[in-house]
């Protein structure tokens, strides 16, 4: 049977009519943190550059200089004639800023955990996941046709309840390692221990940590000092801190040779455009040489903290750049989210299914570039939300 019109219709009416509809908003210009959207120049406080790397003018050199030398695209997978000197060189480095053996790019962060996950489990084995992953991951757990299970968030107990349901099973925990719409972070220390008692291989996807946590910026995984054998399988993503484009996935030889060989979102598709691996890794040596940058946003982060708690606004629980601040109702949200784009600030409104019903959040985002002025003035606009 066909799809009909009719159907449609009547799914995107009652996505209206419950506040879940979602609409695009169109960037005409970027300077710095302002932007034009709409018509309307707005302060952005929703971008994951958090490190300010994506308009970096040597991230952008770098950019212009590879795409002169290989084009725009890569003209095919890795596997046929796509993989570059560029890509080759971007996985031998990070892997060594990771700690791993080797490193394997994917395109973007969905298809690295689709790939990973499905290209690793099947029929037969167990997925455990929390319950606030990213949908990446818990698209891969479904799709991948093992077992799936998630645990209540960052509740290690009621992981342990599950895993002794299956006990001789070849098992994964999968974690986000900073939770995209809470901001907090996952307990991977803890994690680790569980799936060493367990016998299973824990998966941490650092797509928000990766860059922004850790001495160096290497992540949750160097912030907490585990290495390959405490987490197996390491993900992280260009699109935040770094300030480009794609993933990746770090693991041990035959892991990745193993993806290589088994993962279809890697087989199958065009390889990331040398030109972004070769600006990737002009941000992987700026995070390494600029410490500054992680220092600066943690003092943001404080600074916006200690305002919001002055004003007593509704903050959820969290130490890094993602800041929500709790709302509750999808048709509250929207309005406050409307409210602070009329007064010059570009804040998301974050609805279910991405969050619980009735948690409807302003999600606010932080970034290196931010001023305290610039910080002082949307405290203000949050208040007025709040009267």
């Amino acid at each position: 049977m066909a799809l009909k019109a009719d159907n449609l219709k009547q799914t995107l009416e009652s996505l209206k009519k419950t506040d879940l509809y979602r609409t695009r908003r169109t960037v005409e210009s970027i300077e710095g943190n302002y932007v034009q959207v709409d018509g309307r120049q707005v302060l952005n406080f929703c971008s994951n550059d958090y490190l300010g790397l994506a308009r970096h003018e040597d991230v952008i050199k770098r950019f212009k200089l590879a795409a002169d030398e290989y084009g725009v695209g890569s003209g095919s997978a890795h596997l046929v004639c796509g993989h570059s000197a560029e890509h080759h060189a971007l996985e031998e480095e990070l892997a060594e800023f990771t700690g791993r053996e080797r490193a394997l790019l994917f395109s973007t962060g969905y298809m690295a955990n689709l790939g990973v996950i499905a290209g690793l489990m099947s029929k037969g084995d167990v997925i455990y996941q929390d319950k606030l992953n990213h949908a990446s991951l818990l698209d891969a757990g479904l799709l991948s046709g093992a077992v799936f299970s998630r645990y209540l968030h960052n509740d290690l107990e009621n992981l342990s309840i599950k895993m002794e349901k299956y006990p001789s099973k070849q098992s994964m925990i999968v974690t986000d390692g900073v939770f995209s719409m809470d901001g907090d972070q996952a307990k991977v220390t803890e994690l680790a221990e569980v799936a060493k008692q367990k016998s299973a291989t824990l998966m941490v996807d650092d797509a928000h940590g990766f860059g922004v946590l850790g001495e160096s910026g290497a992540g949750i995984v160097e912030q907490m000092q585990l290495n390959q054998q405490q987490v197996p399988l390491l993900v992280g993503t260009f699109g935040k801190a770094f300030g480009t484009s794609g993933a990746f996935v770090a693991g041990s030889e035959e892991i990745i040779e193993t993806l290589i060989q088994k993962s279809r979102t890697y087989i199958y598709t065009t390889a990331l455009p040398p030109a972004i691996a070769a600006a990737t890794r002009c941000s992987l040596s700026l995070i390494q040489k600029e410490s500054w940058r992680r220092e600066q946003l943690n003092h943001l982060i404080k600074y916006f903290k200690e305002g919001a708690r002055q004003l007593a606004l509704p903050l959820m629980s969290s130490e890094t750049a993602i800041q929500p601040m709790l709302v509750g109702g999808s048709a509250e949200a929207l309005a406050a989210s409307e409210f602070l784009f009329q007064q010059g600030f570009w804040v998301s409104a974050i609805r279910p299914p991405t969050v619980p019903k009735g948690s409807a959040r302003l999600r606010v985002t932080l970034s290196v570039d931010h001023s305290t002025l610039q910080i002082d003035q949307l405290l203000a606009a949050l208040k007025k939300v709040t009267l």
